[in-house]
């Protein structure tokens, strides 16, 4: 039985093979037409699940779609009827797609795919939750699924048991837990749907100093987690942005420009509405908790991507175990879409043993022969030598410890937006200079920005204050404090960014300022190349810990395949390349044409 499940038209459209309930293949579109959170119907990405399986469309007994088109036409009609004729310029925007493309989703399949079978649909908050419960090592959980907006749900709780799942309580639009993150977002001066990551990340340095002030005036949250938003200071019902004037003077003035210099304001600001959702989710989780009866919850949705909040909820909530979907946002809805056909409609039976998922270790995407490889390289003009494995890791561990940056691109790709070792840039995290480096250097992005780091998994409690599983870099904890450094009275008096280069522990290109790392856990019955990696650099320095951060520079997605990653290298200041067995050094490389102007592109002030 194959089932093929797709999700696109608004943002990161993916597609998903399961084959006989197991998940065979999965992918972003984006990865393939290089075009960062590709919305367009995901062609290459369905080609690539079906071939790399052996299968033709043919072959496939269900293609499902991870919403319902109609439900959500309906949202877009009655949300203009309320706010006419003041949206009248976003609805006009919106109707061309929705009559050429967004209403017609299975003539668009047929068309697209040359398929004749049958479609099947299911509702957006359905496939987060699917994507959440049936991949977990639980058989009975709580679901808790957050994001801005599916058809009218924006946030639900369910329950999942064995091969059903129920979802008991909603919240529905205009009333988004994800879309006031989103509100701040674009208030701070960054991209809608992509730079909600940069406000997490800038929050720690800040003060929660608007926190009462988004209680008093912005959302009435409940005890039970229910929440209303203040609609008059919110202009996304009806205008092409999200915040107003009203919004503006709340916090003090108009939104910061884009690009320009961050002052502390943001920096408050992002730390205060960072207080709020973490607080959200919690009341939620306590509900949750009470309802069910269970330890175990499942996550999913764009929400479940705020590593901080479910670090939170690990720590501080009524949950004993969490799992959560490692492409939380749309592009898992297309797995979530397929697992609820295999599942909830044709009722196939579901067993776990508790501790192990079903995710693969979430690498679920393209990979490259020692054939395809060596002809990408050689029509770039690469200089490259191939080792062996044993030989490999010991050089790579050598020039990791000599504070060299490795693009490191091994077997399968990620599925969802973190690289976990296979498309990965990684350094030395004790250096006290990768973090700059890595930021300005080679991702072209804000230096305040975060790495994370990847450790071997029965490490992970001499260094972190945590002591289960993160395969997916989805929760934060923080650094042990016997691992701290000691600031100086100077130091103590910095705020802000002036925070930036003081290091705070052992292993400083992975200390955020307020002590706290985004962890990935490496086990290696899991991810065997890259603990292979990870212990030859503790035999080496005696440390199993690194930096791992995705193999992309900003605005592009990550390198898919080994051009890409040769292309990526050349343009930026990685040191060194290894693509499976095949090493590159910078210095042996011929000049690469398009680097300055490429550059120019990605400066920052």
């Amino acid at each position: 039985m194959n089932i093929l499940g797709i999700s696109a038209f608004y943002h990161d459209s993916a597609a998903c093979l399961v084959r006989d309930g197991k998940i065979c293949a999965a992918a972003q579109e984006e990865r393939f037409t290089r075009k960062k959170h590709d919305f367009e119907f995901p062609k290459h990405a369905t080609k690539f699940c079906l071939e790399s399986n052996g299968l033709s469309i043919k072959d496939v007994d269900y293609v499902v779609f991870y919403d319902k088109p109609v439900l959500k036409f309906e949202r877009l009609l009655q949300t203009y009827l309320t706010t006419a004729p003041k949206g009248f310029t976003s609805y006009a925007k919106a109707m061309p797609l929705w009559l050429k493309e967004k209403l017609w989703i299975p003539e668009t399949i047929k068309n697209e795919l040359d398929y004749t079978g049958e479609i099947l649909f299911t509702e957006h908050h359905q496939s987060h939750a699917g994507s959440a419960f049936y991949p977990s090592p639980f058989q009975d959980a709580a679901i808790l699924t957050i994001d801005g907006v599916g058809e009218w749900t924006t946030n639900s709780l369910g329950i999942g048991k064995g091969n059903k799942f129920s979802l008991i309580k909603d919240i529905k639009f205009p009333h988004s837990l994800g879309l006031l993150y989103s509100a701040f977002t674009y208030y701070t001066g960054f991209k809608v749907n992509s730079g909600e990551y940069k406000v997490m990340g800038l929050a720690p340095y800040g003060e929660p100093k608007y926190v009462q002030t988004i209680y008093d005036n912005l959302i009435d949250l409940k005890e039970d987690g229910s929440f209303h938003l203040n609609l008059r200071y919110f202009s996304y019902m009806s205008e092409l942005h999200m915040t107003n004037d009203e919004f503006a003077a709340l916090f003090g003035g108009p939104r910061r420009t884009p690009e320009t210099p961050l002052t502390q304001r943001e920096m408050d600001l992002a730390r205060s509405i960072q207080e709020v959702v973490e607080e959200c989710m919690l009341r939620q989780a306590r509900f949750l908790h009470k309802e069910s009866g269970l330890d175990n919850l499942c996550l999913a949705g764009g929400v479940a991507l705020n590593c901080v909040g479910n670090g939170k909820l690990l720590r501080d909530g009524p949950f004993k175990n969490i799992w959560i979907q490692p492409a939380a946002g749309d592009a898992g809805g297309a797995l979530g879409a397929a697992l609820c056909v295999w599942y909830g409609y044709l009722n196939n039976p579901r067993l776990t043993d508790g501790k192990k998922d079903f995710q693969k270790a979430s690498l679920l995407g393209p990979e490259f022969t020692s054939e395809e490889i060596i002809e990408d390289l050689t029509s770039c003009g690469a200089v490259f030598k191939q080792l062996p494995d044993d030989e490999l890791f010991a050089k790579v561990a050598d020039l990791l410890a000599q504070d060299k940056v490795i693009g490191w691109f091994q077997g399968k790709m990620e599925f969802g937006p973190r690289a976990l070792g296979n498309r990965s840039i990684i350094g030395d995290a004790r250096s006290k200079t990768m973090q700059s480096k890595m930021n300005l250097k080679i991702k072209f992005r804000e230096s305040f920005r975060p790495f994370a780091p990847a450790v071997m998994r029965e490490h992970v409690s001499e260094y972190f204050e945590i002591d289960s599983d993160s395969p997916y870099m989805l929760l934060v904890a923080p650094v042990r404090k016997e691992r701290h450094l000691k600031m100086t009275a100077e130091q103590e008096k910095l705020f802000g960014i002036a925070k930036l280069n003081v290091p705070r522990s052992d292993i400083p290109a992975v200390t955020h300022v307020d002590y706290s790392a985004r962890i990935q856990t490496v086990a290696r019955d899991e991810h065997p190349t890259f603990y292979k990696l990870l212990a030859a650099f503790k035999k080496k320095t005696g440390c199993p810990v690194l930096v791992n951060t995705s193999f992309n520079v900003r605005g592009e997605p990550i390198v898919g395949t080994p051009k890409d990653a040769y292309t990526c290298f050349m343009r930026t200041e990685i040191d060194c390349l290894v693509i499976n067995n095949f090493l590159m050094f910078k210095e042996e490389q011929p000049k690469w044409q398009d680097k300055e102007d490429w550059q120019k592109k990605f400066e920052l002030d």
